[in-house]
């Protein structure tokens, strides 16, 4: 059963097309309030997981629910009370901004009143409100992604689904999308889940990351906590004016929790087992009066993650000499 603190879960969803296997027996579960990246090359099944759990398609097999309902049989329900952004934005190029705003608003069955207040906040959300009432043909790609996530909002959904969303912008445009995005799910609570090939930005807003590789899900979690199943241990660096003495290296390797160090031009390069241990040494440098001017533990990013599981997929993938 779903729990109320639980927005989306899948049990082996599945989809083919065409007898290709694009989905293949997705189990998630994502949290409400939770930022999911859901990352994967081309044909990894991202698109296909976002229109399945919004009920634009039907599964081969498995099944998902969404804010409580199935996604396959409440799929209007659903579609209510969620807001999708997809890669292309599927604007009208012969309406303006505003009246883009409206045609959706009106579709989504809000009075004409009620729509048009939630246009103009909309478009001051956007910073918006010199372009409302021009036609949209005219309109940057940065522009027309931040109409169309406008768009998406305009009924105050639960959970947020973005396809690309910052596919084709320019950097600046990239970052106020993203910095929206974030803002939307830490000071409005809302779930989003962002299926990108942009893992800077997703690393900047998610808390998690799902890797689909071949529609399968391969990987998922905190990218703290994949790294430390990648690789043995968590990389750090300590300070300390000059190279680590023997007896300071005694000190380090005595802590428990430290995997392996080793003498750097200033200071030492140490793997510790996790958090902890890495403040058990700088404790145990600090009780023995070792000078330390700087000591940084170096989390792993998102890309990082990222490509050493892609790395180790093609592995998997080779066909045995």
């Amino acid at each position: 059963m779903t729990s109320p603190t639980t927005a989306i879960r899948t049990e082996a969803l599945s989809r083919s097309f065409d007898g290709r296997l694009a989905l293949d027996g997705l189990d998630l579960e994502v949290a409400s309030g939770e930022v999911l990246a859901l990352l994967g090359p081309n044909g990894a099944g991202k698109t296909t997981t976002v229109r399945l759990l919004n009920g634009v398609l039907r599964p081969d097999r498995g099944a998902a629910t969404v804010l409580g309902l199935d996604s396959t049989e409440d799929g209007d329900e659903v579609r209510r009370r969620t807001g999708v952004l997809t890669e292309n934005a599927g604007l009208d190029d012969r309406l303006t901004a505003r009246e883009n705003l409206e045609f959706a608003a009106r579709i989504r069955g809000f009075g004409a009143a009620e729509a048009a207040r939630r246009v103009d906040d909309q478009l001051e959300r956007f910073a918006m409100g010199d372009q409302a009432d021009l036609p949209t043909a005219g309109f940057s790609t940065g522009q027309r992604k931040r109409l169309a996530l406008a768009r998406a909002l305009l009924h105050d959904p639960e959970i947020l689904f973005l396809d690309e969303p910052t596919s084709g912008l320019d950097p600046t445009a990239t970052r106020d999308v993203t910095n929206l995005i974030g803002t939307l799910a830490r000071q409005h609570g809302r779930t989003v889940v962002l299926a990108t090939h942009f893992l800077g930005e997703a690393g900047r807003i998610a808390d998690r990351m799902a890797v689909l590789d071949h529609g399968r899900l391969r990987a998922i979690g905190r990218p703290d906590d994949l790294a430390a199943e990648l690789w043995d241990g968590i990389p750090a660096d300590i300070d300390l004016g000059r190279p680590a003495t023997s007896s300071v290296l005694g000190l380090i390797a005595a802590v428990d929790g430290v995997i392996h160090h080793e003498v750097r031009a200033t200071g030492t390069t140490i793997n510790v087992r996790d958090r902890a241990a890495f403040a058990r040494v700088l404790h145990t440098l600090s009780t023995q009066d070792v000078d330390v001017f700087g000591a940084n533990l170096r989390r792993a990013s998102m890309e990082d993650v990222y490509f050493a599981l892609e790395n180790s997929f093609a592995t998997e993938r080779e066909p045995a000499t």
